[in-house]
């Protein structure tokens, strides 16, 4: 493939094929249908593969994954849509009326389940015989801690959930998987330069970091993402208030998100969090005081547009990269010991995610906050997706990096297929 069009062509209509295949027969809902189809047609391919090695179907499948490399084209490319595109309709004030809740939620809660599920995992490794140090294991923690916005926000326009469980829920995913990123980008390079596998950029490089410079870090980049995110609104919400144009409104808008984003990833900035603030920005203040109703409009149906069809891109990819997986998970781990851990895992990312929303809601201050079904909702609506599958692919060579990759994958495909289809009938059973 050689051509600047062949690769969208080839997503898009495979895209195109799985959903009219899903529409036809399958009936699941759209993006979790993708999900199943495209699993389906990969583990065909590794099956005829096995079958008749000839057809180098698996091979030829791996090949394409790798040249789409799916870590760059979510984290530098589709997420600043995504996020963008989520911020753009959720309520600023319900946001803010609960914001110390999606804000202790999206913080300690991202931390205090990232410790329980690496905590967990390096326990069952250990009494499994299988050597992963503990720091390695806390990565693993934070990949498949924070929600998947894009799926949890997917999730919510199909739902009828009440506005105020609707706004935490859509609060604490749009702000937890920023804080997650910040957090993996730091304990990355402080596991592989402790265990000598070479930096979070994966060139081999030793890095040190201490507690101050992490916090720091921390700082810099969620508050420069909140900071640029903002300002860039701003910038973009006094240009659209002169300006009676819908095309050119349109057209400031994806500036504002490819330009935003693009400055975040060379500044060292979280892209992810400047999306969600200047979305909100956009989404509430620019819609009411920017814009005509016919700007409104068609401003509105353009991000819905973008947000469906990059979504459906998404979740076909998430269920394409089991070949990929498949291929790259020589980790020295036998295929029970790989099965174990993957149980426990799943089995904590649950019990981890009840933890971390339970034990923050005890506060005096956010008991409030605590209303019929909360806890059990915020639980089983916290679908993980596309972010933790890419912070797995971006992981350095190493001999951990096989069973981290596998586990994170299962974690994803569960939460997504076995959550997404059974959360309408946990939020019934409280709001019927």
């Amino acid at each position: 493939m050689t051509g600047l069009l062949d690769i969208p062509a080839i997503l898009l209509g495979l895209a195109a094929l799985f959903g009219a295949l899903n529409y036809w027969f399958v009936k699941l809902p759209h993006t979790i249908g993708l999900v199943v189809i495209a699993l389906v047609a990969s583990l065909a391919a590794v099956g005829l593969d096995l079958v008749f090695p000839v057809l180098g179907l698996s091979t030829a499948a791996n090949g394409f994954l790798e040249s789409i490399d799916f870590d760059v084209t979510l984290m530098q490319g589709m997420l600043s849509f995504l996020l963008f595109a989520g911020a753009l309709h959720v309520d600023l004030g319900q946001l803010l009326s609960r914001k110390w809740t999606i804000l202790i939620l999206a913080s300690f809660g991202v931390m205090l389940s990232s410790f329980i599920i690496g905590g967990g995992f390096f326990l069952v490794a250990t009494v499994l015989g299988i050597s992963i140090p503990f720091i390695v294991c806390l990565v693993l923690g934070i990949i498949v801690s924070p929600t998947d916005p894009v799926a949890v926000l997917g999730l919510l326009k199909t739902l009828k959930v009440p506005p105020h469980l609707k706004a935490k829920i859509a609060g604490e995913s749009l702000f937890n998987d920023g804080v997650a990123v910040v957090l993996f980008s730091i304990v990355v390079t402080l596991a592989f330069s402790v265990t000598g596998h070479g930096d979070h950029d994966g060139h081999g490089g030793k890095s040190s970091i201490t507690f101050v410079s992490g916090l720091w870090l921390f700082v810099k980049e969620a508050g420069g993402g909140a900071l640029l995110g903002l300002v860039g609104g701003l910038i973009a919400f006094w240009v659209m208030r002169r300006i009676d144009d819908y095309v050119l409104e349109v057209l400031i808008t994806l500036a504002l998100v490819t330009g935003a984003y693009s400055i975040a990833l060379h500044l060292h900035f979280s892209g992810p969090i400047a999306m969600v603030i200047a979305g909100l920005l956009i989404g509430n203040q620019g819609t009411a005081l920017a814009m005509s109703q016919k700007t409104r409009d068609h401003l509105e149906k353009f991000w819905e547009l973008i947000d469906e069809i990059l979504n459906s891109v998404l979740f076909m990819l998430i269920g394409l990269e089991v070949v990929f997986i498949l291929q790259n998970t020589g980790s020295g781990v036998s295929t029970p010991q790989a099965a174990v851990l993957i149980l426990v895992v799943i089995f904590l990312s649950v019990a981890a995610r009840f933890t971390a929303i339970f034990l923050p809601l005890q506060l005096r201050a956010l008991r409030s906050e605590v209303s019929r079904g909360t806890v059990p909702i915020l639980t089983w609506a916290g679908i993980r997706g596309g972010i933790s599958v890419a912070l797995a692919l971006s992981l350095p060579d190493s001999p951990e990096r096989g069973i981290l990759l596998l586990v994170t994958y299962c974690v994803v495909l569960f939460s997504v297929i076995v959550q997404g289809l059974t959360v309408e009938r946990v939020i019934k059973r409280y709001y019927p």
